[in-house]
């Protein structure tokens, strides 16, 4: 409401004063928006849902047994796929809206309980014997068809890390803890060419107008695996000789080359986002390889040059954020 307007009109003569009084005060009292905090106490509970009867299937399977919980569980999940294929909108490859503030959870929660129900399936009778990716491949399916169909992208974020683990690209937040992890190089491999098959996906998303709202998760992870499998490449290069072992330089390179193709990406969709990741990225990598450049030096010197690096570096990092950040909104407005 533009309150210097009706002031100006009110001069005029056009607006009594007790009319201003009471558009002062209806301006003070402004609408508040809860629609992110809904939804955000919505997917929670969705997730506090399907964790909590994990939990308690896991306590008194004993007593409840195998049959009743797999039946239980199906019967759950066809629920919430009878729902949304009964309420769901005409299938377009545009945006579609959810018909109500609802459908978007019951279809998580769909999800969610048929990944549940293959991995139960597999650990309590072993269905799939020891052929695991089937019992990933399976979820990959629905989920991709569900994210599509219903037009999901929390769903597609379920299929893009389904497909991550299917080929073998998971990370177990217990063995990260525990300092267990093993990242070998057919992990980071993997990641990398993962990463930009879903950034190919993300581009044609666009060319071809197939859901290119969907563009932006396609990018999001394919940004985070291929700049992460760089800076995992060097730091595993950090285990070999210094003198000898060159090959951080070449991985520091194909990620230069990474981060300038999501610079491009960020400055053309006007995402300060995507910026401010490839800067993150871009600063670890190179702080690597100054850092084991000083090192090197064997000196003294090589340590005071390094804290004038971290200095002057951070300094310039934020200059470079800040002046980028002027850029997008300047171009976002032409």
């Amino acid at each position: 409401m533009n309150i210097r307007m009706f002031g100006k009109l009110e001069q005029d003569g056009l607006i009594s004063p007790g009319s201003m009084s009471n558009i002062r005060a209806a301006s003070e009292k402004k609408l508040f928006s809860l629609h992110w905090e809904l939804k955000t106490i919505l997917y929670l509970g969705v997730l506090l849902l399907s964790g909590g009867l994990g939990i308690l299937v896991v306590k008194n399977i004993d007593t409840i047994g195998h049959q009743v919980v797999l039946l239980a569980i199906a019967l759950a999940c066809i629920g919430c796929f009878y729902y949304c294929f009964r309420k769901k909108l005409p299938f377009l490859w545009g945006k579609v809206p959810a018909p109500n503030p609802f459908f978007d959870y019951i279809l998580l929660l769909g999800c969610l309980l048929f990944i549940t129900f293959i991995t139960y399936l597999q650990g309590a009778y072993g269905v799939f014997k020891f052929h695991y990716g089937t019992a990933t491949f399976i979820p990959l399916i629905v989920l991709f068809f569900s994210a599509y169909y219903f037009d999901h992208l929390g769903v597609l974020s379920l299929a893009i890390t389904n497909l991550a683990a299917w080929l073998g690209v998971n990370v177990s937040p217990l063995t990260f803890i525990e300092g267990t992890m093993y990242i070998n190089m057919h992990l980071i491999i993997t990641g990398l060419l993962l990463g930009g098959a879903l950034l190919v996906v993300d581009y044609f998303t666009h060319y071809l107008r197939k859901k290119p709202h969907f563009g932006f998760t396609y990018r999001n992870f394919g940004m985070h695996l291929m700049l992460l499998a760089c800076v995992a490449a060097m730091f595993k290069s950090g285990f070999n000789s210094y003198e000898e072992d060159a090959s951080y330089l070449i991985w520091f390179v194909i990620q230069i080359g990474i981060s300038y193709y999501i610079y491009r990406e960020a400055l053309k969709h006007h995402s300060f986002y995507f910026l401010l990741m490839m800067a993150l990225y871009g600063y670890v990598g190179l702080s690597y390889v100054v850092v084991r450049l000083l090192f090197l030096t064997d000196s003294i010197g090589g340590v005071y040059a390094g804290i004038l690096y971290f200095i002057a570096s951070a300094i310039g990092l934020i200059i470079f954020l800040v002046n980028s950040n002027k850029k997008i909104k300047h171009d976002s407005l032409q």
